[in-house]
């Protein structure tokens, strides 16, 4: 079933009827901002309720980590696991058409009416091994995304499942985005929580205790891509990290010598302070270790042309 929200497609058809995560009553809150609220009233919502769920739902600076792409005025993409359409407005801004994919009827809501005026967007409630697509896009992000494979794809390797699924959807030149974690980030390191279980140094002694969710140091993430197939792939290093990016460094462009001070991270949680980041930083970089050590990967990769 189709309805329009605004100029918006809402999409039902493979919604399985109930929706499979929730934040809860905050979530009913958030689906209020998105109705009565215009975008550009977000940041003064944000600094009245003070509330780290809409900050990092609702806060404007989500997008950067997408901004930078060149994707062009005549390109499609697809959004999966787009939650709350924290980086769908500057998707729709860049490109012809816009396809955003959720599990939740709630947070594709919230996603909707905040983008209503886009009359390029379509949201689609499901899981994305449920939809029969008719065709590929030029762009597929998963911004957010690929550490939750285990949640809702089923085999012995879900991650590379899951990522032979996402990459199966782009187009033969074409680029699939990947916004994760870095399990070896230096916040980890300097003690803060890891971010989806909020224990410390659960990533960093590689998941012990946690079975439904990881994230992966470089290495792992490559050798993941690797495993999926033959793709040309660009590391980017979002910092302090991909939800709030300000600056992102590139292997031709790493962070020099006193660059790196603004290591604002965990802003939900406790924290312990273990040593000063951006001195250990500043020996990363000189020992060459920066893209180790980054809290986050932003990758780009690219379907070769077939042989």
């Amino acid at each position: 079933m189709e309805e329009k929200i605004g100029k918006v497609i809402l999409d039902t058809t493979c919604y399985p009827g109930k929706d499979l995560y929730s934040d809860g009553a905050i979530e009913d809150e958030m689906l209020a901002i998105s109705r009565d609220f215009a975008p550009e009233e977000f940041n003064r919502v944000i600094s009245e309720r003070k509330s780290w769920p809409i900050l990092y739902h609702f806060s404007p600076d989500r997008q950067n980590v997408v901004r930078f792409l060149p994707v062009q005025k005549t390109d499609s993409v697809l959004e999966i696991g787009s939650g709350m359409g924290a980086i769908t407005k500057a998707l729709c801004e860049k490109a012809k058409s816009v396809t955003c994919v959720d599990l939740s009827l709630q947070r594709c809501k919230v996603n909707a009416l905040r983008n209503q005026s886009q009359e390029n967007l379509e949201v689609i409630v499901a899981n994305i091994n449920a939809i029969p697509f008719r065709k590929k896009f030029d762009w597929v992000t998963l911004v957010g995304v690929l550490e939750y494979s285990g949640c809702y794809t089923n085999g012995e390797n879900p991650y590379l499942d899951f990522l032979k699924k996402a990459l199966s959807l782009v187009r033969v030149g074409g680029h699939l985005v990947i916004a994760i974690e870095n399990r070896l980030g230096l916040k980890y390191w300097a003690g803060c929580t890891e971010d989806h279980v909020g224990k410390y140094f659960e990533g960093l002694e590689n998941y012990p205790d946690t079975r439904s969710v990881r994230t992966f140091s470089r290495k792992e993430l490559s050798d993941i891509i690797d495993q999926a197939g033959e793709f040309k792939t660009t590391f980017y290093y979002p910092y302090p990290d991909y939800k709030f990016p300000m600056t992102i460094y590139s292997d031709k462009r790493l962070p020099k010598k006193g660059e790196l001070r603004d290591n604002f991270c965990n802003f939900d949680r406790n924290r312990i302070q273990l040593f000063n980041e951006g001195k250990v930083y500043d020996s990363l970089t000189d020992a060459g270790l920066f893209q180790e050590f980054s809290n986050s990967f932003l990758v780009i990769v690219e379907r070769k042309e077939n042989k």
